[in-house]
C-alpha cells in the first residue's frame, strides 16, 4: 500500500515525511504477516487485544490530526471491537497519509505552528520533537503486539520482526530513493 507523499519544502520536512512512512510500512508488515488468530485473541492479563492496539494507534493519529492541523481532513475512527485486519490497513495508511501532511506543513512551510497530542496536553511548538512523540508512541505499540504475538502462541516470523530494522529496504519498499538524507 503506497500513499501519495505531499509536496514538502525544505529537506528535514522530506526526510520527516520519509520517515513516518516507513514507521508506517512496519504496522503494515505486522498487520500483513500476523495469524488472523492473533488479532482479537485474548491475551494474558488485562492487556488490549492486538486489533485494539493498532485500532488506538490509528485512533490516536486521527486525535493529532485533528488537534494539530484541523484543515487536513481527519480519517474515520475505528472500532477497536469489530475492525478487522484489512479495515486496520486501509485505516493506518489513511492515517499515515494525513500525517505526512501535517509534518510537512509544520516541518516544511511551516503552516502547521504547534503539536497538539493530546486534548489535555500543552501543545509544543513544532519540531522533530514531534516527529519522535510520534515514532516512540507507534513503536511502544509495535512492541506490545510482537510481545502479545508471542506470548499467545503467534509468534512472528524472524524475516519479519528482524525486517523491521531493515530501514533500507523499507524506504524502498514507501518509494523513496536511499536512505537518511536522500533527496526523493
Amino acid at each position: 500500500m503506497t500513499t501519495r507523499q505531499p509536496k514538502v519544502q525544505t529537506q528535514l520536512g522530506r526526510t520527516a515525511v520519509r520517515i513516518f512512512a516507513a514507521n508506517e510500512r512496519m504496522n503494515q508488515v505486522l498487520i500483513e504477516h500476523l495469524d488472523p488468530a492473533a488479532w482479537k485473541a485474548k491475551p494474558p492479563g488485562k492487556a488490549r487485544t492486538i486489533a485494539a492496539i493498532f485500532t488506538h494507534m490509528h485512533n490516536a493519529r486521527t486525535k493529532w490530526v485533528r488537534l494539530t492541523a484541523p484543515h487536513l481532513k481527519v480519517p474515520r475512527q475505528l472500532n477497536r471491537t469489530h475492525c478487522t485486519p484489512q479495515q486496520a490497513r486501509v485505516g493506518l495508511a489513511e492515517s499515515a497519509a494525513r500525517c505526512a501532511e501535517m509534518l510537512a506543513e509544520a516541518l516544511g512551510d511551516g503552516r502547521v505552528k504547534q503539536f497538539r497530542r493530546d486534548g489535555w496536553a500543552r501543545p509544543w511548538p513544532v519540531g522533530v520533537e514531534m516527529l519522535c512523540y510520534m515514532l516512540a508512541h507507534e513503536a511502544h505499540h509495535r512492541g506490545q503486539v510482537c510481545m502479545l504475538a508471542h506470548q499467545m502462541g503467534f509468534p512472528l516470523p524472524i524475516g519479519v520482526t528482524s525486517g523491521l530494522w531493515n530501514w533500507e529496504k523499507l524506504w524502498k519498499e514507501c518509494g523513496a530513493r536511499g536512505g537518511p538524507g536522500a533527496s526523493s
